[in-house]
């Protein structure tokens, strides 16, 4: 019997790399998960991946950015299943490349809308029940850009940044009622998004890093994000991490264990210290 059964969780992006990793994960915990993206052929054999393996799974065609489809999803997943107890907003979107002077501004926006804008839609939409269930978690995927510069991927990087604090917001207003609110960064996982770094000529040569990483095996596997996913969807003792940013490149088991001391010294949070501040 899985930690997480009887549970009904919604994956955005579910359907491939970190987000497909999370879905089997949740699965295999006891999840009914909810395989939610825009590639019905991406959504299919995910589904079918986690029923070949004794799971419950189905698919679920949903453009993030669009607030209509975002909400019919969801209504039709309580419709049917009663409650959603965990979203994962894994979605996101890198197309944006360039100097701030030179990015394309439709790209660097559509960037900020799917990272930002849809991770507001589907929050929006799941929290309003779990609130009138008193109950249910959510999951944000953060990452590059939030907490440190993203050169030549502003617009994504500026959208990972606001997503950290929008966590740290949810939590604040949320949590009173029972919803806890966590904030994940998976690492430099080798994804479609970072695959581009390697085979768009101009990302390629302003970012030569990356080529390297990949050949020397730095990258993270997908299943740590899954992980650390599934460890905040099933374990109590992590609730008092929510509104914070853990890596799944970290020991977050001993982080949570010892999460009087992160609370004390506000960690895992991103902050501005002046001059003057006490340290």
């Amino acid at each position: 019997m899985g930690a997480l059964n009887g549970q009904v969780a919604l994956v955005t992006g579910g359907g491939h790399g970190i987000g497909r990793s999370v879905s089997e994960e949740l699965a295999r915990e006891g999840a009914h998960v909810v395989v939610a993206g825009r590639r019905v052929s991406a959504l299919e054999e995910t589904v079918a991946a986690i029923r070949e393996s004794g799971g419950s799974a189905e698919a679920a065609l949903m453009d993030v950015s669009l607030e209509e489809r975002v909400e019919r999803v969801v209504v039709d997943t309580v419709g049917r299943h009663g409650a959603i107890d965990l979203l994962v907003n894994n979605a996101g979107r890198l197309m944006g490349f360039g100097p701030v002077w030179e990015a394309d501004p439709a790209e660097w926006w559509r960037d900020v809308t799917v990272n930002l804008f849809g991770t507001f839609l589907c929050c929006r939409a799941v929290l309003r029940r779990m609130v009138e269930r008193r109950k249910g978690r959510i999951i944000v995927f953060g990452g590059g850009g939030s907490t440190g510069p993203l050169p030549y991927r502003s617009g994504y990087g500026a959208s990972k940044a606001a997503l950290v604090e929008f966590v740290e917001t949810m939590q604040a207003e949320a949590g009173p009622y029972g919803v806890q609110v966590f904030a994940i960064g998976p690492g430099l996982v080798r994804t479609e998004i970072t695959e581009t770094h390697v085979t768009i000529p101009y990302v390629s040569k302003v970012l030569p890093e990356f080529e390297r990483y990949f050949a020397e095996g730095r990258d993270v596997p997908p299943t740590f994000a899954a992980r650390l996913c599934a460890f905040l969807a099933s374990t109590p003792e992590a609730d008092r991490l929510a509104g914070r940013f853990l890596s799944a490149t970290e020991d977050y088991r001993e982080i949570a264990r010892r999460a009087d001391e992160v609370v004390e010294r506000n960690l895992y949070a991103v902050r501005r210290r002046a001059i003057h501040q006490a340290p």
